[in-house]
């Protein structure tokens, strides 16, 4: 459909979802780094994408990247969902040289609701991803690289929010050897309305040894508007903490609820 735009795609897609929507809002795991303990519920079907640039500098050159990160998530029963994530088209920018562009790889999950938060009781869900080898060749990684995450969450006073995701991730270095990494991310929430959520968030999304790549850490903010019950818009913003970390990162985002 290379004649509808956007604005267009958007309505439709939100008229779609609203004929479709229960009693539950939508509850993203977008666009903050860690993850929700919830799941879209059985028989739903959510959709998570947008475009985010980042920049950082290497080897004295600055490399421009953008990305269009998208999360498809279906409920296959009120505690379980199946997930696909994937980094999208991605276009990657040396200095004022070459331009290279491609697709990432696509990761396969699952996410297990395990404990409703309740008082001082926090919310807990466990992912386990398996990256795989299946983009362009340039933005492709070494076989399959699983993790496994937790994901936990408060409620506090106020309408404030905790949430952390400590987990643990496999991978190749440039050698070609296996290495274990850590994840561990925590973030707070805070709700001003039922529309406008923020949220404030240090992320070590990659903890590893300089050989492998070394730490990637990240400090980010953001802000999400609620439209509907079954849609969500959101911006991010995001600065590198270490040296394998983008120098800048920012975002926005659209969620979709069916």
């Amino acid at each position: 459909m290379p004649s509808l735009r956007l604005p267009t795609l958007v309505v439709a897609l939100s008229a779609a979802a609203l004929a479709h929507a229960a009693d539950d809002t939508i509850a993203t795991d977008h666009p903050d780094f860690v993850e929700s303990s919830d799941v879209v519920g059985a028989g739903r079907f959510q959709l998570e994408t947008g475009l985010t640039r980042d920049r950082r500098a290497q080897d004295g050159t600055t490399i421009r990247t953008l990305t269009t990160p998208t999360l498809l998530r279906w409920g296959t029963g009120e505690t379980t969902e199946l997930r696909l994530e994937t980094d999208g088209r991605t276009r990657e920018r040396r200095g004022d040289a070459s331009t290279t562009s491609g697709w990432s790889d696509l990761s396969l999950g699952v996410k297990w609701h395990v404990l409703d938060g309740a008082g001082t009781t926090p919310g807990v869900a466990w992912l386990l991803h398996v990256d795989t080898a299946s983009g362009s060749a340039p933005f492709r990684g070494a076989g399959l690289r699983p993790s496994l995450r937790a994901a936990i969450e408060w409620d506090l006073p106020e309408e404030f929010s905790l949430g952390v995701m400590p987990g643990v991730y496999v991978d190749r270095n440039d050698a070609g050897q296996r290495f274990a990494g850590g994840i561990f991310a925590v973030t707070l929430g805070k709700e001003w309305s039922p529309r406008w959520h923020s949220f404030l968030e240090l992320a070590g999304q990659q903890l590893a040894a300089r050989r492998n790549g070394g730490s990637v850490v990240t400090l980010d903010t953001g802000l999400a508007f609620v439209a509907t019950p079954t849609l969500q818009f959101d911006i991010e913003v995001s600065r590198g903490l270490t040296d394998a970390a983008p120098d800048f990162e920012s975002g926005i985002g659209v969620s979709i609820k069916f």
